[in-house]
């Protein structure tokens, strides 16, 4: 190998280490945003499950006939911070709402809301 050979190369390699350096300097913005949207998405699906556990967990308590504060005690235990419950009584059907939000900053926030119905367990097995 000929002497313009070898410094052709290593003229070359000494370029192309600026385009690795611009490319990272591109790159780590765009993964840390990607890193940052997955946390979020995977903090606003455990919000949901939350809210669906705390329905149904609301939902069985007043089927039994639990007093009220025990109702919300029970949905409020399993549900995300600061969500809103509500229980009302259909006929034979109770049925709990369970609202809150996912956390991130407001412009990222969504309002999740999930219900549970379940039969009031006075009204199995009574004639109709």
């Amino acid at each position: 190998m000929g002497a313009s050979e070898t410094g052709a190369r290593e003229g070359s390699a000494a370029r192309d280490r600026g385009f690795v350096t611009a490319e990272a300097a591109v790159v780590l913005p765009v993964l840390v945003a990607f890193t940052m949207a997955l946390v979020w998405a995977l903090l606003a699906a455990v919000a949901l499950i939350q809210c669906v556990d705390a329905a149904r967990a609301g939902a069985r308590a007043a089927a039994r006939q639990e007093p009220p504060a025990t109702v919300l005690a029970t949905a409020r235990q399993a549900a995300p911070g600061g969500a809103r419950i509500s229980v009302r009584r259909e006929g034979d059907l109770v049925r709990v709402r369970v609202e809150a939000e996912t956390p991130g900053p407001g412009a990222l926030t969504l309002d999740l809301a999930q219900e549970a119905v379940a039969l009031a367990e006075e009204t199995v097995g009574a004639a109709r």
